[in-house]
């Protein structure tokens, strides 16, 4: 049986609120964060939760933009994300602050963390690793790859891995390239899986149709990519 609750964390003056699912029982559990994409905390993520859950994690959604929200289309929500363009600072923080609050928790083993994202959240789950906090690994699905603050030598703490399209026009073939590079000078171990005939949000079976073309879903590459995510999470966190 899981378990699954609300919980909640306030960044800066902002109520965000996420949801926890997790097997029944005291003993601490290795976690995995959860962070959605541009649309925020929707069901799909947290089905992804629940997913988790079920593996036998300490699974959380976390909510970047406050009181759970979340949307279906692209437009609706591109304030919010715009404010993490304009504010990378807010945005590492915030995403690190989850990470502190999950490591907090009695039910979770702090030595045992991951953390997997979709898009935006692809992002978050990078800027996690180019913190320095002490994830054990984090997956990027079709993740923005640039960043204001490219990771220091020696920083990176997680093995990173990178799944992207070679038609993601969110990642461009520059972008990939350039993510590569800062990951070898970080000295990162890290994995990056480009699919030829990927496009962006390729897991997603319902992507938004209003922010122009290059959103596909491919179950094939869902299905590779959540089985690398997966096979890396076991590793790394048992």
């Amino acid at each position: 049986m899981l378990q699954e609750s609300s919980i909640a964390l306030d960044h800066e003056g902002t109520a965000l609120q996420g949801v926890w699912v997790r097997p029944e029982g005291d003993r601490p559990a290795p976690a995995v964060l959860v962070f959605g994409d541009a649309l925020g905390l929707r069901p799909l993520m947290v089905e992804r939760v629940r997913d988790l859950a079920a593996l036998g994690y300490s699974a959380v959604g976390a909510d970047m933009y406050g009181a759970g929200l979340h949307f279906s289309q692209g437009l609706e929500a591109a304030g919010q994300y715009l404010f993490f363009e304009e504010n990378p600072d807010v945005l590492r923080s915030r995403v690190v602050a989850w990470f502190d609050h999950v490591a907090g928790l009695p039910s979770v083993d702090a030595d045992r963390i991951g953390a997997i994202g979709y898009c935006f959240g692809g992002r978050c789950v990078l800027e996690l690793a180019r913190s320095g906090a002490p994830a054990r690994s984090v997956v990027s699905f079709h993740g923005v790859l640039t960043t204001a603050r490219p990771a220091e030598p020696g920083a990176v703490k997680p093995i990173v891995a990178a799944y992207t399209g070679a038609k993601d026009p969110y990642a461009p073939p520059d972008h990939v390239r350039a993510f590569d590079d800062e990951m070898r000078a970080a000295g990162a171990d890290h994995h990056l899986t480009v699919y030829a005939d990927g496009y962006h949000a390729f897991t997603d079976p319902t992507p938004p149709t209003d922010v122009g073309p290059g959103l596909r879903h491919d179950p094939l590459l869902a299905a590779l990519s959540w089985t690398g995510a997966t096979t890396l999470l076991h590793h790394t966190l048992h």
